[in-house]
């Protein structure tokens, strides 16, 4: 990535305020005078009294120039921003207008971008157990791509296909055996999980012998994906290698040359100042060399290379602004800073031991830093944001503190944990703030909440099958 992409952010506040850490904080990130950050030419405290807290905070020229900047590393190839990292109507916009494709995994994401008439020729369609209803929507949406993933799949396409008179083209995801350098919840190159076809065990290759005479698929290429937040191009290498291996051997069985390998996405992002992500530049670079020369090495033709990156893109751009409401110190263990928010909005850090970072950002606070915990407002032990976070040692209640590197599966793993309404999602750029994805209310959880109190009590006759039923509960 240039430079000019992504400029140093740096401070000009007051003694104590301290600097921020490089590829921590959108691109637009800066602090002003009085300590008070400000993301998109926005201040954070005006943000917070005018759409309040928890909210999370996106930077718009940052997530466009991102997505530029991976169209332009991978020039010659498509490039799938992963909606499951973070996706709204918005967004699926914005990455249509950066000449960027889709990738789907869910119906719920296909009608988002259905929503906003995506082209369906740059969707890709994931998922280890799409349902007949998901498939039938993305072939009537002429959806560009499908993965499959299972022979049950391939039998259950090949039919809708037939079935509405269509010849889908199709993806086969392949376990390549590659192991991640990741959390194990996260890896998904291995062959122990539940995506794809092993290459090693024979799978994947009797896979492609069952696409190719389904009815109503075509087959275009293949597909792997080894895991999410890696910071090592080897295992990626590693995969295109044994990936070309089998588009050579599809080759010399069937006499076939397949046009198209997607490597998938799993590129890591810095959540603390210790993390070290890879270039993009770099990450290109040597994945098309790396399949060119494999692909010179078998006689192939280099096939078109398709990458899906969503946290790589989303991750860096967003921050989530709390406010402290207590702070409670226990003498010779810690202190907890407790925030608006937790778990509901943040679920990596139980369900991970994902690390993160955070900073005051409402005014300078003491040049002297403690070290805290920074806790949600959760009935959960394990409701923590962020452990062993350096903060000013006068941090109190009212003050904003924000937790960088949001963008990325917060808002999509939220969660109503103890009727907590889920934040907001703000648009920053340019000195203007709008809200993209609006705060939820507690009218909005009640509204799925049927009172069965409120109607009228279905009569069921003595003797019938129902009648047993209930009595049976």
């Amino acid at each position: 990535m240039n430079a000019t992409d992504y400029p140093a952010t740096t401070a000009s506040a007051a003694p104590g305020a301290g600097a921020l850490e490089e590829n921590l904080w959108p691109a637009t990130a800066a602090l002003d005078p009085d300590g008070v950050l400000r993301v998109g030419g926005v201040r954070v405290d005006t943000l917070a009294a005018r759409f309040g807290t928890p909210a999370y905070i996106l930077d718009e020229d940052d997530f466009r120039a991102r997505c530029a900047a991976w169209r332009r590393s991978f020039a010659d190839c498509d490039v799938y921003y992963a909606g499951k990292a973070f996706l709204c109507r918005a967004v699926a916009r914005w990455v249509a207008e950066e000449g960027l494709h889709l990738d789907v995994c869910t119906g719920g994401e296909l009608a988002v971008a259905r929503s906003v008439a995506f082209p369906p020729e740059r969707l890709l369609f994931h998922g280890n157990n799409k349902s007949v209803a998901e498939l039938r929507a993305a072939l009537a949406y002429g959806v560009g791509r499908i993965v499959v993933d299972s022979f049950a799949e391939i039998d259950r396409l090949g039919a809708l296909a037939a079935e509405a008179g269509v010849r889908q083209r199709v993806l086969i995801r392949v376990t390549p055996g590659v192991e991640a350098h990741t959390h194990h919840y996260v890896s998904t190159g291995q062959e122990d999980q539940k995506f794809g076809f092993s290459l090693a065990g024979g799978a994947a290759a009797e896979a492609v012998e069952r696409v190719l005479v389904a009815p109503g698929l075509q087959l275009v290429g293949l597909h792997a994906h080894i895991g999410s937040q890696i910071f090592d191009t080897a295992g990626f290498g590693l995969a295109a290698h044994r990936m070309v291996g089998l588009l050579a051997r599809v080759r010399d069985t069937h006499d076939l040359e397949l046009p198209e390998l997607d490597l998938g996405g799993g590129l890591g992002i810095a959540y603390t100042g210790e993390d070290a992500p890879l270039d993009v530049d770099d990450v290109a670079e040597r994945l098309l060399a790396v399949v060119g020369k494999e692909c010179a090495a078998a006689g192939l033709a280099v096939p078109r290379l398709a990458v899906e990156p969503g946290r790589a893109i989303a991750g860096p751009t967003t921050v989530t602004l709390y406010e402290v409401g207590t702070v409670k110190e226990l003498p010779g263990l810690r202190t907890f800073v407790s925030v608006d928010g937790g778990m509901s909005d943040n679920i990596r850090t139980a369900l991970y031991d994902a690390r993160y970072t955070a900073r005051l950002v409402s005014r300078p606070g003491a040049a002297t830093p403690g070290v805290v915990t920074i806790v949600g407002r959760h009935c959960e032990s394990g409701d923590v944001v962020a452990h062993d976070v350096p903060l000013p040692v006068d941090v109190r209640p009212g003050d904003l503190v924000a937790v960088p590197a949001s963008g990325a599966y917060h808002r999509s793993m939220a969660s109503n944990y103890n009727h907590v309404a889920r934040p907001p999602v703000v648009a920053v750029r340019d000195g203007a703030a709008r809200v993209i994805v609006r705060r939820e209310t507690e009218e909005d959880l009640l509204r799925l909440d049927t009172d069965p109190a409120a109607e009228p009590t279905p009569t069921v006759a003595p003797g019938t099958a129902a009648a047993s039923s209930a009595q049976a509960r």
